[in-house]
């Protein structure tokens, strides 16, 4: 494989290291290993999930063409950086996959969509935290590329700010909602909420350790938020596709004469 040097030397201006930088720490074969583990997971739920919407009614399908598009889109995020895209050097003379955050951008706004779905939540809440959730994807970006010490922790702070209403609301409002809807809704959405939640508090672990203080090595990292989106999309569409009768309990009766 080529040095990190001639790597480097092949990128456009934006994506070189600090002018400190000789060498770059970049992903290794493990890590390659689990981006390629990663896009074959998520291609597949994609593919899956395309096949189910085709043959749902009306109302099991929303939840479909939101799997769809959450696995989807981070399909193709996967391939870019399996590629070799979507990714600068940052201070620490790091391997940096911006391509991630452009995936949670859309993902984790579609997660919670789906979730308030589930729930049968008032849009305004919906929407409130699918709010505070894009701006914890943006501090955390803008945290990562920080050169400077104070102001990416500063970022950091923000995030974790607007991060603990998004999980108020996955907890506790979305949760209500669920519960008003009846026992087995409740059950469903308790599954799927509280997978999300443990799962969404280990991504700033690991920022923490990772593009915070770069205790991580590139590999270790890429694999840990591998493994984590892994869960978090692909077994999460499939747990809301083993729900597909309670979900679609107000279409059956128009699917029972067809």
């Amino acid at each position: 494989p080529p040095s990190s040097t001639s790597r480097r030397d092949r990128m456009p201006d934006s994506a070189v290291a600090p002018s400190a930088c000789t060498t770059i720490e970049e992903v290794g074969s493990t890590g390659v290993g689990a981006l390629t583990l990663g896009f074959l997971a998520l291609a597949v739920t994609t593919v899956v999930m395309v096949a189910k919407a085709a043959n749902a009614d009306a109302e099991r399908r929303k939840y479909y063409f939101c799997n769809t598009f959450i696995a989807g889109v981070a399909t193709f995020a996967y391939f870019a950086m399996l590629s070799g895209q979507g990714w600068t050097a940052i201070a620490g003379c790091r391997q940096f996959f911006y391509a991630r955050y452009v995936d949670w951008s859309i993902t984790t706004p579609l997660i919670i969509l789906e979730l308030g779905l589930i729930a049968g939540a008032e849009p305004a809440s919906i929407a409130a935290a699918i709010g505070a959730d894009v701006v914890m994807v943006f501090s955390g970006y803008m945290g990562a590329v920080s050169v400077v010490t104070t102001v990416k922790w500063f970022w950091f702070l923000i995030g974790i700010g607007v991060f603990v209403p998004v999980l108020y609301t996955l907890a506790v409002t979305f949760r209500e909602s669920a519960v008003s809807k009846g026992s087995e809704i409740a059950d469903v959405y308790g599954k799927v909420a509280w997978l999300t939640i443990v799962l969404w508090i280990v991504y700033p672990l690991i920022w923490l350790f990772s593009e915070g203080f770069a205790s991580f090595s590139v590999s270790f990292e890429v694999c840990a938020y591998a493994l984590v989106d892994i869960l978090s999309k692909a077994v999460l569409g499939f747990m809301v596709m083993s729900a597909h009768d309670i979900l679609g309990e107000g279409g059956s009766q128009s699917r029972e004469y067809v």
